[in-house]
């Protein structure tokens, strides 16, 4: 029976076609294919293989293979067809996901360099003649006599020896050839070899479990709840031991791109002679590295995958474990369709290869940790720190005292924080400074009349940046000319409110002069490898305090840390969102942790205007369990997850009234037939009421069945027609409410 293939065209449409397939091709899904589409050749990627539909066409044939191999395994084809299921989005957008635009398209290929390599080796009387009258002829044979791979031209003397090179392949003494070089992105950088640390009893416990997991044909997951500092790190490397003597791959998930180059130097210092079975996937590759280590993970060369959330998908064969450190971190949660949480998904691919998950945190989530309680996880805790050493000493400063010594004014460095720090610099002793904002004033406000300069496309403030002498919006990226006077009432006024990490380097270093600061936030590395090389220079000390955003709160582990500075803790706490509070308190639970963590004590200083606020206060204590029973409590009174599912849906557009109008429309159709235990909201204004130019009303689904929500949700947006300038989408499991 004639077969065709249903074929995801690239480029930016969703375009899907049949083709019918030739009987010389061996087409399977997930292969990528040659096309002919209208007048010109295209590529795409087949979705489906099926019988040749029955028709009054026929059908256009497929032009050839672009690789005999399915870029796409049947687990991932599998794992797609589950997350456009769940999250109600269409198959073959998902496949875009998995599939990265560097892989797609042809644009980007393997890179060659021009190598030779010994052919036939001359005799000893040809290579004595040779050593008399072609002195550079014979240094070439030479050097490929004693090598059995193709030694590139550039060391063979580059273009002034192509003469030489062309004289011996004459003779077929040589053989002219293409070898391909592998684009690392660590190519740069040495690793001091480490050995296996003794496990203390809770770590060697938790291993056993792993390694009953990793011989179990149904592995259950396993939470791993360590408090920070207590060798969670030294658990994932003695687990990827074992599951690489069993022949099986691992993937290590990090939720920050921050977080990648410390990982990455661990687990090439431990595995220093298999380093070049490790990978890294992260956005912050260039286009030819992250082609180069798909590649390497589908070809099997690469056996350790370690990356940020997109990585996921990474086409690894044969996983025997998978890893997601910080599992409860919300930079799991893709933003952009499909919305899918990697967490998530990890369990999910877990039990479609059968494979083992870990995950970890020293603040877990509510959601997995309730699925401990549910007994649908193991859950494996360690309550010491590995070295010994004891959670570090933490004190909070009320900033509303500090405000009234400073008659009203900000008091961005509290009298504690200032004798503190000054004390640790004198003990050659490193600092953490914490601040959850970047630029220089959170806005520029007129006293006279109270108008604060907004974005013309956000319904927020410009934030100023004085580096860049801007006003600059952190949602959509427009930016504006500083005004000297009040663009309302025309009053000169106008003044600054608010501080972010620009301005808090300023003052840190009118404070300290003598010290090394430096800064790190979005603003500042935004040049490649300056994450990494700052991070460096702070390891070995040459940076006396590191200021930073969220990108420094979690994961790090530097030994001569002993004193951790939160400024304006209050950032996260009254955003507009039931996860809040759980929000704060595992942010100042995981900066708190990079204090303290070698032989030194350890100091944490919160300075907050809600001194009395739980988040603050059970993080003060490192009290996980009092938080979690509180907030727990919560939750099931008002219904929120974890004991339901939550369903977003968004509608927005450039008129206000039309998705204003839209999302009512859709709430009726969503009144009727609504399944059981399904608690629908009400259309409001989003919390950002606008963005990018475009007005955002948003309504809520709760209910304890997600697939009743995604079916019922993706049945209302198919059968409900809406304008083509109203955009509408539903978030399942959504993160964030704003």
């Amino acid at each position: 029976m004639p077969l065709s293939a249903s074929i995801l065209i690239d480029g930016p449409s969703e375009l899907v076609f049949d083709y019918a397939i030739p009987e010389n091709l061996n087409v399977l899904p997930g292969c990528r294919v040659r096309i002919p589409l209208r007048n010109r050749p295209a590529t795409g990627t087949v979705l489906r293989v099926a019988e040749k539909p029955q028709g009054d066409f026929d059908l256009r044939f497929l032009t050839d293979l672009v690789d005999p191999e399915p870029l796409v395994t049947g687990p991932l084809l599998k794992l797609a067809e589950w997350i456009s299921s769940y999250y109600g989005t269409p198959l073959e957008q998902v496949i875009r996901s998995i599939i990265p635009s560097s892989i797609r398209g042809e644009k980007n290929s393997a890179k060659t360099r021009r190598a030779a390599i010994l052919n036939k080796k001359p005799s000893q009387e040809e290579l004595d003649a040779l050593a008399k009258r072609a002195k550079r002829q014979h240094q070439i044979i030479s050097l490929l006599s004693v090598s059995p791979d193709p030694i590139p031209i550039s060391d063979l003397g580059g273009p002034s020896a192509s003469a030489s090179l062309k004289a011996l392949a004459e003779k077929g003494w040589i053989k002219l050839t293409q070898l391909e070089v592998r684009r690392d992105p660590d190519a740069h950088e040495t690793f001091a070899p480490t050995q296996p640390l003794t496990l203390n009893p809770e770590q060697a416990e938790i291993h056993q479990s792993l390694l009953k997991s990793l011989h179990s044909e149904k592995p259950t997951p396993i939470l791993l709840h360590g408090i920070t500092g207590s060798g969670k790190t030294e658990v994932y490397l003695q687990a990827t031991k074992a599951a690489l003597d069993l022949g099986k791959n691992i993937l290590i998930l990090v939720p920050e791109i921050s977080l990648a180059p410390q990982t990455v130097q661990r687990f090439k210092a431990r595995f220093h002679e298999q380093v070049d079975q490790i990978a890294v996937l992260h956005s912050n590759l260039s286009q030819g590295e992250r082609f180069d280590e798909w590649h390497r993970i589908r070809a099997g060369k690469a056996r350790i995958i370690i990356g940020a959330r997109s990585a996921i998908f990474a086409p690894a064969k044969n996983l025997g474990l998978i890893i997601v450190d910080e599992e409860h971190e919300p930079a799991y949660k893709q933003e952009n369709p499909p919305k899918y949480h990697a967490r998530d998904l990890a369990v999910v691919r877990c039990h479609l290869e059968k494979c083992s998950v870990l995950l970890g945190s020293a603040t877990p989530s509510l959601e997995t940790f309730q699925n401990t309680q549910l007994g649908k996880y193991q859950l494996g805790i360690l309550s010491e720190r590995a070295d010994g050493a004891s959670l570090p000493l933490t004190r909070v400063v009320d900033m509303r005292i500090e405000a009234k010594k400073h008659k009203g004014r900000d008091a961005i460095i509290s009298d504690i924080l200032r004798t503190s720090i000054e004390k640790r610099l004198e003990a050659n002793e490193q600092v953490i400074v914490f601040l959850n904002r970047r630029g220089f004033a959170r806005s520029l406000q007129c006293p006279p009349c109270g108008h604060v300069i907004e974005c013309n496309h956000c319904a927020i403030p410009l934030t100023y940046h004085r580096a860049e002498e801007r006003l600059i919006c952190h949602v959509c990226g427009h930016q504006a000319v500083v005004p000297r006077i009040c663009p309302n009432c025309k009053d000169p006024a106008i003044r600054q409110q608010g501080y972010g990490t620009e301005k808090a380097e300023i003052i840190l270093r009118k404070v300290f002069p003598s010290a090394k600061i430096a800064r790190l936030d979005t603003d500042t590395t935004r040049r490649k490898n300056t994450l990494r090389d700052t991070l460096r220079d702070f390891r070995a000390k040459k940076i006396n305090i590191l200021l930073g955003t969220q990108m420094i709160a979690k994961g790090l582990d530097f030994p001569n840390v002993t004193l951790v500075g939160v400024l304006n803790a209050d950032l996260s706490l009254y955003a507009p969102d039931f996860r809040a509070g759980e929000r704060t308190f595992q942010l100042l639970t995981q900066v708190a942790g990079r204090a303290g963590r070698g032989d030194l004590a350890g100091e944490v200083i919160i300075q907050t205007s809600t001194p009395h606020s739980p988040s603050i206060q059970f993080a003060r204590h490192h009290d996980f369990h009092g938080f979690v029973a509180q907030e727990l409590d919560m939750r099931k009174q008002f219904g929120y997850p974890p004991f339901t599912h939550l369903a977003l849906l968004l509608a927005r557009s450039s008129h206000e009234r039309r998705a204003e109008f839209t999302l009512q429309t859709l709430h009726r159709k969503l009144a009727e037939n609504l399944p059981e235990g399904v608690i629908l909201g009400d259309p409001i204004p989003s919390p950002l009421t606008k963005s990018h130019s475009q007005f955002r009303f948003q309504l809520l689904l709760r209910g304890p069945n997600p697939r009743a929500l995604s079916q019922h949700l993706n049945k209302t947006l198919k059968n409900t027609p809406t304008p083509e300038d109203v955009i509408v989408t539903a978030d399942l499991d959504a993160y964030d409410l704003g």
